[in-house]
Order: structure tokens, then sequence, then C-alpha cells
């Protein structure tokens, strides 16, 4: 029953990121017309997600290395401390530690937010979890394709279990959607694939 906050660091221009992550005043830039609460302040007695957070730049992985040290940041223009309490989950597709070798990524960043790592193995090491997703994204595209109930059948189940997956589970989630919406009958075979 708390804020979840999902917030993808890939897709926000560097000059926005520490705005959209800390917030900023009234009149700290040009476009800044009013205050603006930023996603940590968003999150606060929840769960911040911070996707992608190997994209980040080195100064905003400063500022996150602050903020996950003191539980409190600076909106930007501001000069007083904002206090939030909230839990942090960061993803990426990318080995950290390759980019803490390459100065890429902060290395004590890296130490404070790698309390709780899982690895997530790539879908083409983890073929046996097909069927559910498949399940669930016809479940998900169901309702957006007419209440449309497609069954995969066997010889497609084994054409998708033998793919070696390179966009992963996004690629997956892609062709359960597109034979949702081009398979002309509502049982997919491997012909259809």
């Amino acid at each position: 029953d708390k804020p979840f906050v999902p917030i993808n660091c890939a897709a926000i221009p560097e000059t926005l990121i520490e705005s959209e992550l800390f917030g900023h005043e009234k009149g700290s830039f040009t476009s800044a017309i009013d205050r603006r609460i930023g996603h940590f302040e968003l999150a606060h007695g929840g769960t911040i997600f911070l996707d992608e957070i190997g994209e980040l730049s080195l100064a905003v992985q400063v500022k996150m290395l602050r903020f996950l040290q003191e539980r409190e940041f600076y909106r930007v223009g501001c000069s007083k401390p904002v206090k939030v309490d909230v839990r942090v989950i960061a993803a990426t597709n990318k080995r950290l530690e390759d980019l803490t070798r390459e100065k890429k990524f902060r290395q004590d960043l890296y130490y404070r937010i790698n309390v709780i790592n899982l690895e997530i193995p790539p879908l083409r090491d983890r073929f046996e979890d097909i069927p559910l997703l498949v399940k669930h994204f016809l479940d998900k595209y169901s309702s957006l394709y007419g209440e449309r109930q497609l069954v995969f059948l066997e010889d497609a189940m084994n054409v998708l279990a033998e793919y070696s997956w390179p966009g992963n589970v996004r690629e997956l989630e892609n062709v359960v959607e597109s034979q949702m919406a081009l398979c002309p009958h509502l049982e997919v075979s491997e012909a259809d694939l």
C-alpha cells in the first residue's frame, strides 16, 4: 500500500535526470516555472525502482551515492536537504563489475547498491519458463485483441524453446503479441512462427 515509483534511467536525457530524481525549485533553471517533486520524494515510504542504473553518468552517480549514504538529497536550486525513507531496487542489463573496472561506474556506488544481488539468467538458459511467460503474455494481450484466446501448440512451443532469444523476454513478448495480432486462427503452430 506504499508508493512504487519506477524510473528508466536510460530514457531520461542527461540534462534532466537530476531534476527527475531529486526535483527542483521554481526558477532554478530557465524552464523551471514551478517547484517539482522528484521521484525519490514521490517514493517516500515505499520503493523506487531504478531500471538501467548502469546508464547513469558519473556526476549523477555521485549524487546517488550521497543520497544512499545519508538518505537525503537536495532539490536542484535548493540549499535545504530533503530526507526520505525509500527502498531502492536497481536493475541493469550490463555487468556493473565490468563498468567499474572501465571507470564508467563508481565502485563505491556499486558496493552501496549491491546489498542483495539477484542475477536472472537470460531466457535461452531457462527455456522451462517459456510456457509460463507465453501464458502470461497471452493473458496480458487478450483484452487488447478482443478477448482473443490463442493457444500455442506443442510444435510451436518446441520452436520457442529451441530459439536463442537474443532479445530475451521482451522479444518473446513481441512474438506473442504479434501472434495475437496476426495469426489467422486460434491455434499457433510452428508454421505460424
